[in-house]
């Protein structure tokens, strides 16, 4: 049994719980709702950061979203999600580390502020610049998908649009001035037609 610690509301636990839906696992989640305490916090400990996600698969330990989502792709020998060829896996991962870095970086302030109203994170100014470094983003991601016309790393799924299509999600239900992304609103179509979007991305946006 595969087990999955950390609550669904964590935009990096909901990449790996669309993932293992994608993939048919059988897993248990920990930590969702209360339940598996002990389990959850026995598991979360393993992690040096005290974060989530964190996976155990029997003996095996892995934290880090999107090293567990590299992780579970190789496992289901699943090439069209993470190719074995160089360079095509070396576009996904960009892609990936893009989101874990740059994009994630860029909307964390104006996401608290706007969407979680946390009260660490009241300056407007600041949440306004936020969301404009996010929409510049975002722009660069637009220009990619048209480039592709399909999806991120080229003509066909892979995790890159897990991770991305994620923060999409999140980038389209925050409040504030956004351009207008027709090539991203084509491609968040698309994502529709894969399992574990509608549970694990979509969220409630029409």
């Amino acid at each position: 049994m595969l087990d999955v610690l950390g609550k669904s509301t964590s935009i990096n636990v909901r990449k790996v719980l669309w993932l293992c839906q994608l993939l048919g696992l059988d897993y248990r989640h920990l930590g969702a709702d209360g339940t598996h305490s002990a389990d959850a916090t026995a598991l979360q400990s393993r992690n040096p950061n005290g974060l989530v996600p964190v996976i155990r698969d029997g003996d095996f330990v892995l934290w880090e979203s999107n090293s567990i989502c590299r992780y579970l792709a190789a496992r289901a020998q699943r090439d069209d999600l993470l190719p074995q060829e160089p360079q095509s896996r070396a576009q996904v991962e960009q892609w990936m580390d893009w989101q874990a870095t740059d994009l994630n970086t860029a909307w964390r302030y104006v996401f608290m502020s706007r969407v979680r109203q946390h009260p660490a994170y009241t300056d407007e100014a600041a949440a306004a610049t936020s969301l404009a470094q996010w929409n510049r983003l975002m722009q660069q991601l637009d220009q990619q998908l048209a480039d592709t016309r399909a999806y991120v790393a080229g003509p066909v799924f892979t995790l890159a649009d897990i991770v991305l299509g994620l923060s999409t999600q999140r980038w389209l239900m925050t409040p504030g001035e956004k351009p207008d992304l027709p090539a991203v609103q084509a491609w968040f179509g698309r994502l529709a037609g894969h399992a574990g979007f509608d549970q694990h991305c979509r969220n409630g946006i029409p």
